[in-house]
């Protein structure tokens, strides 16, 4: 089975004007899951590649057009005016060490530099290091080891010096 992008499009407007909460699809290299309005929980779409996989631009495009304007994004924590935010720049699953068992990149209180690689985030079964684009100490970090994180959550919070 393939999906291409109209294809995805139409399915997510369909399932906007439907009262379907969740939907599985699976095709030959790709799998789509999609939850809205579950109690307790935030939107969200996924995608786990199996061999091939389609352009990331459609997870994208699933994830803003599976939020309804009614349905507020999850609240991040309160923001301290004082400290730049390193947020993700895709829809991936966020690593703190580049393998199991070895030391992570950062650590809260860690002083880092400008271009020093803070994490991995593994999208479509590549690992593509995060670098940082601010100098100063490690606040803050935001997110789990192993954890999904979606595009512009913020990762961690550091504190320019």
């Amino acid at each position: 089975m393939q999906l291409d992008h109209d294809q995805l499009h139409k399915l997510l407007a369909l399932l906007g004007e439907s009262d379907i909460q969740e939907l599985r699809l699976e095709g030959d290299d790709f799998r789509l899951e999609v939850r809205r309005n579950l109690p307790g929980a935030p939107p969200q779409v996924m995608q786990a590649p199996m061999a091939a996989a389609l352009p990331a631009a459609p997870v994208a495009m699933a994830a803003a057009a599976a939020q309804s304007p009614s349905v507020p994004p999850p609240a991040a924590p309160a923001v301290r005016g004082d400290l730049l935010e390193i947020t993700a720049p895709m829809v991936a699953t966020f690593y703190r060490s580049p393998a199991p068992g070895e030391p992570s990149f950062v650590e809260v209180g860690a002083r880092i530099t400008s271009g020093q690689t803070v994490c991995i985030l593994e999208a479509m079964k590549l690992m593509n290091e995060l670098e940082s684009e601010v100098s100063g100490e490690v606040v803050e970090i935001l997110v789990e080891n192993g954890t999904p994180v979606e595009f512009g959550q913020v990762l961690m919070r550091v504190k320019p010096g």
